[in-house]
């Protein structure tokens, strides 16, 4: 593996599997998001030690709880409860919904109480907070350093907001023609229109003008 530095390791973008490979090599945790992943490199390359760069969260070895075993008063963190079918069926039972699918906001919450070994909030409490972070708008998202390493999901959102967008047929090529460049490059991993211009010879083919 060529040798990561700590500037390189800013200035590029990687995908998930890349950045458990990066920490298996360094002797780094592997389990977490991609912040999480993210963060333990960073430490690791500004100088401190692996072996004391710890997991952000701990993960509970108590066997999964069945939709029945699943209540309010269930704790998040050390109970068995996890987001897996079993809690689907127990939230699809409870909003009396067909299909059930878990937000965003459940998935930061429950990431933070494992992260602070928080005992005692529950899934009900997962409810209430749930509804309390989306009846906000989502305005808390775009602090979350989760949410900072969708950086494809966000260009591409970006780019197909842009009126310029419409300018081409086959957006999600056209897209990934631009982040392709993008993400090799070593400036922002944001969409702006000016990479039409840059790289115009690359996309010339799907503008709608050329049909």
């Amino acid at each position: 593996m060529t040798k990561l530095t700590h500037k390189k390791f800013k200035e590029t973008y990687f995908y998930k599997a890349e950045l458990v490979r990066i920490c298996r090599n360094y002797g780094l945790p592997t389990q977490g998001t991609k912040a999480e992943l993210n963060h333990y490199i960073d430490c690791f390359l500004s100088g401190i030690p692996a072996n004391q760069i710890k997991p952000a969260r701990t993960y509970q070895k108590a066997p999964s709880l069945k939709m029945s075993e699943i209540s309010l008063d269930t704790p998040l963190v050390g109970s068995g409860f996890s987001f897996n079918n079993e809690a689907r069926q127990f939230f699809a039972t409870y909003f009396n919904v067909k299909k059930f699918s878990f937000t965003k906001e459940m998935a930061v919450i429950k990431r933070k109480a494992e992260a602070d070994h928080n005992l005692s909030i529950t899934v009900g409490d997962l409810i209430n907070r749930a509804k309390e972070m989306t009846d906000s708008k989502q305005t808390w998202l775009k602090d979350l350093p989760e949410e900072q390493t969708y950086q494809w999901n966000n260009f591409v959102k970006d780019f197909c907001n842009s009126p310029k967008s419409h300018e081409f047929n086959k957006k999600m090529k056209v897209a990934a023609i631009l982040w392709h460049h993008v993400k090799h490059s070593t400036g922002s991993k944001q969409y702006h229109d000016r990479l039409l211009d840059q790289f115009s010879e690359d996309i010339k083919p799907y503008h709608i003008k050329n049909h």
